[in-house]
């Protein structure tokens, strides 16, 4: 292993890390829930996200120490094969990104449940990345089918995930704050801690926001599926007709600011993709990199984004920035990935994003680049991401692999298998977006 891979793998390491459920749950509960004031009445524990097993387990283990008379029940939702042990909070694997009944009837029981709180009971909610398509609760005469079908066509429009949630809110009975809203109706006190893979960290966009008031409307979700011209043919007539009801006034909207006002709910962000850049920019230091951290915000296609970084990596070799030492480019964000009409693709934004740096940066030498999904999924694939060094870009010449070939393909991930240069984690059991980093050496 080189040393540019070296550090690369090391530097997605520690950002993981400070995202880790295990460590940080234990943190803010202290902190919510100081010594002499842990939970009363019944303590429920719901939660849906990639990393909300996690949190679960975390929790489980905090309370057997910290509140042995309080007792835990409840339902947490996750992605297949990101499961955690648990003995009292049962946990329900699901489908993801597109959401399946065995989510759908996860989300009903919490739902019910929550419906079943009394005054003085808490609600302790574990909301992570994942969740928007995991709890999938229908309004009614919605079916989980049209849920699919509306989630799909959103995928392929290549809309950011932030607008694909504000349509989803507003099809949800649990979403957009409406879980909240059964909940504080009944007297009970709310208390979400939550893991963001969003940019900007807002509680509202964070799995859609069960327990947050929302800022969107039915008529921004109308008018995000007419400016990617999603319509009659790729949404459901139930969809649109719910979606117009509701921008008439017909239906409720989801919850606000107005409606939380003497309510006792509390939104926590636990972790973000920013702690995360900044762990993996602490570490390169310590390996003789300056770092420079470029944003958690970044979005766009993804080959768009892997061009303008590779412009920008070429800026600093050429001396128009100011490189005294090795530098690391640091990023994160959500890229989106574009599908044409008949192309299935294979791999996810990160390794799209990384074959477009590589194709970009071609002729600059002592460049290595990683991109990588925190939550170890990228895509339609089992990798997280893809790397490269100068090193690999020599064993691509060598076998001849043209990277436009595969990016017009959106087969990134059969560029970086056969360089043996994919990313392969499993479930990392946490979720803060997408992790960039380019080493100028």
């Amino acid at each position: 292993m080189s040393k540019q891979e070296l550090i690369l793998k090391n530097a997605f390491a520690a950002a993981l890390a400070v995202a880790d459920p295990q460590k940080i749950v234990p943190v803010y509960l202290r902190n919510i829930f100081p010594v002499g004031e842990e939970p009363q009445g019944k303590c429920l524990v719901v939660g849906a996200g990639k990393a909300s097993a996690s949190m679960a387990s975390a929790l489980e283990s905090y309370a057997k120490t910290h509140w042995p008379k309080v007792t835990l029940e409840g339902v947490v939702l996750t992605r297949y094969g990101h499961h955690s042990p648990t003995s009292h909070i049962r946990i329900i694997e699901a489908g993801h990104p597109v959401p399946d009944q065995a989510g759908m009837d996860g989300a009903r029981e919490i739902f019910q449940l929550v419906s079943q709180l009394k005054q003085g009971d808490v609600l302790v909610a574990l909301i992570s990345g994942g969740g928007s398509s995991l709890l999938t609760l229908p309004q009614p005469g919605i079916t989980i089918e049209d849920m699919r079908q509306t989630t799909e066509a959103l995928l392929r429009s290549g809309a950011p995930i932030e607008e694909m949630n504000v349509i989803r809110k507003h099809l949800s009975a649990i979403q957009g704050g409406n879980l909240a809203r059964v909940a504080i109706a009944n007297g009970a006190r709310v208390e979400a801690l939550l893991i963001s893979d969003v940019t900007g960290d807002s509680p509202a966009d964070i799995a859609s926001g069960p327990c947050a008031p929302d800022y969107s409307t039915y008529q921004d979700a109308l008018n995000i599926l007419a400016q990617y011209q999603l319509g009659e043919g790729s949404i459901p007539e139930v969809v649109l007709r719910h979606l117009n009801r509701g921008a008439a006034g017909e239906i409720p909207e989801t919850l606000k600011e107005d409606d939380v006002q003497g309510a006792q709910v509390r939104n926590h962000v636990i972790a973000t993709a920013y702690k995360s850049l900044e762990a993996a920019a602490e570490y390169v230091r310590t390996q003789g990199y300056d770092p420079v951290i470029l944003g958690d915000t970044i979005t766009g296609e993804a080959q768009a984004v892997g061009v303008e970084q590779a412009n920008m990596a070429r800026q600093y070799q050429q001396g128009t920035g100011s490189i005294k030492s090795p530098l690391a480019l640091i990023s994160g964000g959500e890229c989106t990935v574009t599908l044409p009409a008949g192309v299935k693709g294979r791999g996810g934004r990160c390794s799209e994003y990384l074959l477009s740096l590589f194709n970009a940066s071609a002729g600059m030498e002592n460049v290595s680049g990683l991109a990588a999904d925190t939550d170890g999924i990228d895509g339609s694939e089992k990798n997280a991401g893809a790397w490269f060094t100068p090193e690999i870009r020599q064993v691509a010449q060598d076998q001849k692999l043209l990277p436009n070939d595969y990016l017009d393909k959106h087969d990134c991930y059969g560029f970086f298998a056969q360089l043996q240069a994919l990313v392969e984690t499993g479930p990392t059991l946490t979720n803060v977006n997408d992790f960039r980093i380019i080493l100028l050496d």
